[in-house]
This record gives C-alpha cells, structure tokens and sequence, in this order.
C-alpha cells in the first residue's frame, strides 16, 4: 500500500486596517480547508505613514511571517476598492497591489472593502454570536451586517444558486443621517458645526467618534470613547440616543437588504459596549416602520463581538485565492 501523501500546511497572511488600530493574522490552511489563527497582533494605523510602512512594521512588532512567506494573503481596507487600488476612508492612503507584490513578491494578494471581510467573518463566527434579537438564523437566506467603528460598514451576504456566497460591501457609511424631531436636528446641528460636514454622514453618528461628540452634546463633558464606555449604563442618556440612532441605522439596512435570513451586528463600538445594542431603544427603532413592522418583528439580530472578526473573513478570501491551486512540492 502506497504511502499517504504529505500535504503542508499553507500560510495566509491576514490584515484588517481600521482607521483607529490594523490587525494582522497568520492564518495557516489544512488540506481539508480548514483555517487556524495563529499569531496575531494589532499596530495603530497613524503611527505609519502609508500601507507599506505599516506592513514593513510587522517584524519589530514580533509578527511572526513575512509577507513574501506567505502563499495568499487579503487584505481588508475601508473604503471602496475599484480594481487592485483603493483610496482609503478615514485615512489620507491609497494603495496599489501592484506596487504591494513588487515590494513583498506577493503572487496572490487581494485588497477588500472591510465589509465585505467583516460579512464573510460573521459567516464563520456566526455560532458564536449572541442574541440581541430573537430568530432562527438561516444562512440560505439574504443575510446582512451593519457595523460601527471608527465609521459605520455595511455589507450583504446573497445565497447563489449553486450553494456558493457573493458578498456585497457597501460605502452606505457614507450617506447622510437621518434626524427626526427638534432634539435630534439640535444634535445634528451641533454636529455639523463640529465635523464641518456638509450633511451629517451616518459615518459622524455611530462611530468612535460619534459615541463621544453625542455624549458631549448632552453632557457637556470632553471624554474619548473608552473613558465613555466605563460609564455607560442603561438608564444613561446617551445610551438610550446611540441605541436609537444604532437600531435605525439597522432598520434602515434591514428595509434596503431584505436580509429573511438575519441581521449580524459587527464592530468594535457594540463589541466593546453590547448594551448600546441590548437597550430597548435599539429594538423599539428596529421595528419601528409604518409598513413592514411585523416584517420586522421577524428578523434575527446577532452581535457577533470577536474583533478579530473582520481577520477571519480576510483569511476566507484568502483561501478562495488558494483553493484552486495544489500546494507546491
């Protein structure tokens, strides 16, 4: 009888670059496709001064693979990738993968809307996911993410015919907020003056950023996000906003996706503060539509709270890039 063959392992590498903290992750592939996470580390995104020199970082960061070891890696941007470039949101970088294989002889490289990385990650780490609405799951359905960080993502999970996903990113971060009564466009007011804006995107209000420019407006007080998320508590006003503003942001994406199969809530805002989600302003505005409430009422919400998420989905492109080619030797 014949020996089995070997078969190595192969190494993906991984990125998932917000505009606030970059992850990065050595992902090794069994035959069996199977994905591992192995080392992996976070580097603050302004402390370079491009893509490259943010991926030049990783060996004194102690990484323990070099990009051109790596057999397939996917990297996942914020912004709207057109081609093998992208410019990024947030960030004043643009990136070319070309010039990235030059640099890293990287053969087979993907550059992503984060999005739609974070979307194939809740795929994956979707058992792990806690209730924030109830529902049965259904990955054969449309399903969607929605998400905020350092902006607010969107993405759609779309069933195709032949058992495969297409994911869909979305710059939907970028479109204006919606604002309704006089206490509301008193915040949208103030918000404008404070960003500059010409509208008030939905990026400004469920982010980082926004958490603490609402929480200034009704409090008076200068504090940055994490010192907010100390003091939250359910029966605190800005809580109850954010909630409000977070479930509508989610209808909303709910009435445009029509996502029958579920709704996955991603990012680090809701990761690191699960009651801004849990409170009942979220659902009561999630439901809130004149036409298709009880459509409404039927959809699941889960808030996936791994913030590596957007790692595995960037290592699950990866692997597609892999699949189709037998390892080498």
């Amino acid at each position: 009888m014949p020996p089995t063959a070997f078969v190595p392992l192969r190494h993906i590498l991984a990125a998932d670059i917000g505009g606030t903290t970059s992850r990065f992750g050595h992902f090794t592939l069994a035959p069996d496709g199977t994905l591992a996470l192995g080392r992996h580390i976070r580097l603050p995104t302004q402390a370079a001064g491009s893509f490259l020199e943010l991926l030049d970082a990783l060996s004194a960061a102690g990484f323990d693979l070099a990009p051109e070891q790596a057999q397939a890696a996917a990297f996942a941007v914020p912004g709207a990738v057109v081609g093998r470039t992208v410019h990024f949101a947030n960030i004043d970088w643009s990136l070319d993968l070309a010039d990235l294989g030059r640099a890293h002889g990287l053969e087979r490289s993907a550059c992503v809307n984060d999005f739609l990385a974070q979307a194939h990650g809740c795929r994956l780490l979707g058992d792990t996911a806690a209730t924030v609405l109830p529902g049965d799951m259904d990955p054969t359905r449309i399903q969607a993410v929605i998400g905020a960080g350092t902006g607010l993502g969107h993405a759609a999970l779309i069933p195709l015919a032949d058992g495969t996903t297409l994911a869909l990113p979305s710059e939907a971060g970028q479109t204006a907020a919606p604002f309704f009564g006089p206490e509301e466009t008193a915040f949208a007011n103030f918000l404008a003056r404070a960003t500059g804006e010409a509208y008030v995107r939905a990026d400004s209000v469920l982010s980082g950023s926004g958490l603490a420019h609402l929480h200034r407006y009704l409090t008076g007080e200068d504090l940055t996000p994490a010192q907010i998320s100390q003091q939250l508590a359910a029966d605190s006003p800005t809580t109850a906003f954010f909630a409000r503003f977070y479930g509508r942001a989610t209808r909303d994406f709910a009435l445009t996706m029509l996502p029958t199969g579920g709704m996955f809530i991603s990012g680090g805002v809701a990761a690191k503060n699960p009651l801004l989600v849990d409170h009942p302003e979220f659902a009561r505005e999630f439901r809130a539509s004149p036409t298709y409430g009880a459509y409404l009422e039927r959809i699941p919400v889960r808030l996936v709270r791994d913030e590596n998420v957007g790692l595995y989905g960037a290592a699950a492109i990866a692997r597609n890039l892999l699949v189709s080619q037998p390892p080498k030797g």
